[in-house]
């Protein structure tokens, strides 16, 4: 794989890292400050929005973690071997589980009038969206499994024929 094509996925994943951890350290704390002065109907629902974006974070970070290493292995050309598959595992889970972080926003805001109905059928679409990100992913793990398979078999193949010639 050309140097480029390592480079630029890994310039940007750096990039989102950073300003994962930044909204981690800085945007967080200062959403709390923020949501100290909520009217009293929707007061009680600060520490459970805080930690929802957290977590949220936390599952945008494994992916991150997760295409890093999946871009290691496509520089070393051994992407296409079963440890992949540790990796593609990782970024479905988080998807699935940024889904149900995502939906349990909703579940959140639901209740009462602090929040417009459609604000929280918004947020169960991107959901809906995230889950339909870890279905796409799971299709390509599939095709990764095919492409493993296929792999072990032209090495087989190759050593017979090396044995015949």
């Amino acid at each position: 794989m050309g140097r480029l094509t390592v480079l630029a996925p890994r310039a940007v994943l750096v990039a989102l890292l950073a300003g994962s951890l930044c909204v981690q350290t800085v945007m967080v704390p200062l959403l709390a400050i923020d949501m100290e002065g909520l009217d009293e109907d929707v007061a009680h629902l600060r520490v459970p929005v805080l930690v929802i974006v957290v977590l949220g974070v936390m599952t945008a970070q494994a992916v991150l973690i997760a295409v890093w290493r999946l871009v290691t292995m496509v520089r070393r050309g051994t992407v296409f071997s079963h440890q992949a598959f540790r990796y593609v595992h990782v970024v479905i889970g988080a998807f699935v589980a940024a889904a149900l972080v995502v939906f349990s926003l909703a579940v959140v805001l639901a209740p009462g009038e602090g929040v417009a109905p459609g604000v929280v059928l918004l947020i169960c679409g991107l959901s809906l969206g995230l889950f339909g990100v870890a279905l796409i992913v799971l299709v390509l793990r599939m095709l990764l499994a095919q492409a493993v398979d296929r792999d072990i078999e032209a090495a087989r193949m190759r050593a017979e024929l090396a044995e015949v010639i």
